[in-house]
């Protein structure tokens, strides 16, 4: 469920409270007015460069590796290099319907900051929703990555969802609980990969 949730402009209404915690990996809660799914903050320091994490965000064919419950995952269309749209099924146990979603993602850069925020909401429309899967349409997540010396990152990721269909609210709320700390933790061992690739290859 971790890239099925998004941010809103209520969350200042709300104090973040701390929910989990492992492996260095924060995940913290707080309400949405008029919704029962709580919007989800998550935040760790990885052993990689800033370009590293926006590299690994690009690559859409990666993301079965390393975001949770993820099934499957194409790359749509690519308007440049800081800029696509991809699709996403999402898993979930039975009887629950899998979810799927088609993501707007774009790396911002500022020239007068090091600090790299990647906008990825979910849009609407650009395929067809298929039979058995559940849609959806409005849903946002954020990474914002702040350089740290040493080649280290700290991420911040803001995520809330409406899932659509029926699925308690208690148990979304759950997934989103336990998913971002799977994700970070495949994360980390997806980048550390690629740099000894990388090292081996030089």
């Amino acid at each position: 469920m971790a890239l099925l949730l998004c941010v809103t402009n209520t969350f200042a209404q709300a104090e973040w409270r701390r929910v989990a915690a492992r492996d260095g990996i924060r995940v913290y809660a707080r309400t949405v007015p008029d919704s029962k799914i709580k919007a989800m903050k998550a935040e760790c320091v990885l052993d990689a460069g800033v370009d590293e994490v926006v590299a690994l965000l690009l690559d859409v064919s990666a993301a079965k590796r390393w975001v949770c419950h993820t099934k499957s995952c194409r790359l749509i269309k690519r308007v440049s290099d800081t800029e696509l749209f991809y699709h996403t099924e999402v898993s979930l146990p039975w009887p629950l319907d899998n979810r799927d979603f088609v993501t707007h993602l774009r790396v911002i850069r500022s020239e007068s900051s090091p600090i790299v925020t990647i906008e990825a909401p979910a849009v609407p429309g650009v395929t067809p929703v298929r039979e058995g899967v559940v849609r959806i349409s409005n849903s946002i997540n954020r990474w914002v990555l702040h350089p740290l010396p040493n080649a280290r990152v700290r991420v911040e990721y803001t995520l809330q969802v409406d899932p659509g269909g029926h699925i308690p609210a208690h148990v979304v709320n759950m997934f989103a609980c336990r998913a971002p700390i799977e994700t970070f933790q495949n994360m980390q061992k997806v980048l550390a990969e690629r740099r000894r690739t990388l090292t081996a290859d030089r």
